[in-house]
């Protein structure tokens, strides 16, 4: 009977994140310098992309792809640190572990510092965040060391590494045009996405995502010991190279088209965990929900509360620097349970 009631109070909680979810993705339709009522908007996106009118235009070619980006991001961003999280037994891990959006970083820093076009940044921001964490994983598959810490301090190292070429990258960049919009970029924003970008993440960011869901019950099984695991007949060295290369493949495509927004991957999970629990077959698609919703508040608060935009990291980081503290403070967790 207390199975049958918990199972019914999770089914109630995902509803209400579901509906949550929605509404706010109809609502940032709303927000922005050009006002749009509800009537116009529902008449806009009854009649489609090719309507006439400046309300049509806002909607279906400035609001779309960027609600859209935000949505993808987050969910994209939260599944990979959830997945994260089970795979190194830690809920103080975040998708960044393994230096992807510090590679990411340096490839848009690049990019710009070769005055590549917007989609070229993101092309290459996508190619480096990839090339991080591949070069972490070889590496850790030399070490003699324990397999988990080997690839944990890999990610260190390359992490190091990268953001020191950034910092070269910053150093010789032109001060008056190309050192801000580096800045800028390593910030977040979603400022300045369009439907391409927004094109060009989603299929990424679903192969990587869909696998996660399908995966999400054997992610239980890399929360126990290894002995354990491979006990039950788990290959645990290929799901854990499966849940890596989704992972990075989410992450990476992420901070191509957001810049580097952090936290989200680290927090959003953790508030999951309090809402239901830590089995991941409930806990992966939370996050996803959760994830999406939290950044789209934040874009829209972004963009709404003062007339230049708010970097979406100095955002974040309001709301994950007080948790990291909490974690601290009740000593997190080893491990899920």
């Amino acid at each position: 009977m207390n199975e049958h009631l918990q199972t019914r109070q999770y089914t109630t909680r995902f509803m209400i994140l579901t509906a949550l979810c929605i509404v706010t993705f109809l609502g940032s339709f709303l927000l922005g310098r050009f006002s749009v009522s509800p009537g116009e908007l529902f008449r806009v996106l009854t009649a489609g992309p090719g309507g006439s009118g400046s309300e049509s235009v806002v909607v279906w070619s400035i609001r779309m792809p960027r609600i859209l980006c935000a949505l993808l991001v987050g969910a994209a961003l939260s599944a990979a640190g959830a997945s994260y999280q089970g795979m190194f037994r830690n809920p103080m891990v975040s998708p960044d572990l393994l230096g992807a959006s510090t590679g990411a970083g340096f490839g848009a820093a690049l990019a710009i510092l070769l005055s590549c076009s917007y989609f070229g940044i993101t092309v290459m921001a996508f190619c480096f965040g990839l090339a991080a964490v591949g070069l972490a994983y070889t590496v850790s598959r030399f070490s003699r060391l324990e397999a988990t810490l080997s690839m944990v301090l890999s990610g260190v190292m390359i992490s190091s590494l990268f953001s020191a070429c950034t910092s070269f990258v910053k150093l010789v960049a032109d001060t008056e045009d190309q050192l801000p919009a580096i800045t800028y970029w390593l910030m977040g924003s979603l400022s300045s996405v369009k439907g391409k970008d927004t094109l060009f993440a989603i299929v990424p960011i679903l192969i990587g995502l869909i696998p996660l869901i399908l995966l999400r019950w054997r992610i239980n099984l890399l929360t126990v010991s290894e002995a354990e695991a491979k006990s039950m007949g788990l290959h645990t060295d290929r799901l854990r190279l499966i849940v890596i290369l989704c992972a990075t493949l989410v992450t990476s495509a992420s901070v191509a088209v957001s810049g580097m927004i952090g936290w989200v991957g680290l927090v959003i999970p953790h508030f999951c965990r309090m809402l239901f629990g830590y089995d991941y077959r409930r806990l992966i698609p939370a996050s996803i929900l959760m994830g999406g919703t939290f950044l789209l508040v934040v874009d829209d608060i972004a963009r709404c509360v003062t007339a230049s935009e708010i970097p979406l990291g100095i955002l974040t980081s309001f709301v994950g620097a007080p948790v990291f503290i909490y974690l601290i403070l009740t000593g997190g967790e080893s491990r899920g349970r």
